[in-house]
């Protein structure tokens, strides 16, 4: 049974989606369906939190907008993804950022990863 379910969602899981790491600032575009109409909505912030595995696999992006913090959790096999870009990659000691939701300013902020040359 379990053989018969990993094949059924083997053909779900999206190959199309860049590596991301915890701490990373990310692009992520999200189709969005208005009535009839469908268009593509920006969500950028900081992966704070990886769920799961396989078909059932979330990330939680958070940003603060306007002084709140918005948190949203995305499905990473989600057909409503159009893409996801990597736009700084953070450099962290933990596999949840749950910390960052009570800080405020440059205590909130996450260093870079500095990728180094190629000797």
């Amino acid at each position: 049974m379990e053989q018969l379910m990993k094949a059924i969602t083997q053909d779900q899981i999206r190959n199309d989606l860049p590596q991301i790491n915890i701490g990373d600032t990310l692009k992520v575009y999200l189709k969005i369906k208005e009535g009839d109409k469908e268009r593509v909505q920006l969500f950028e912030g900081i992966l704070i939190a990886r769920k799961h595995g396989g078909i059932n696999e979330t990330i939680t992006v958070r940003r603060v907008s306007y002084g709140v913090g918005v948190e949203r959790v995305i499905p990473i096999n989600s057909p409503n993804i159009d893409r996801i870009e990597v736009s700084r990659r953070g450099k962290v000691r933990r596999a949840k950022l749950y910390y960052l939701r009570d800080r405020v300013g440059k205590s909130a902020k996450v260093k870079e990863k500095i990728v180094g040359k190629e000797q």
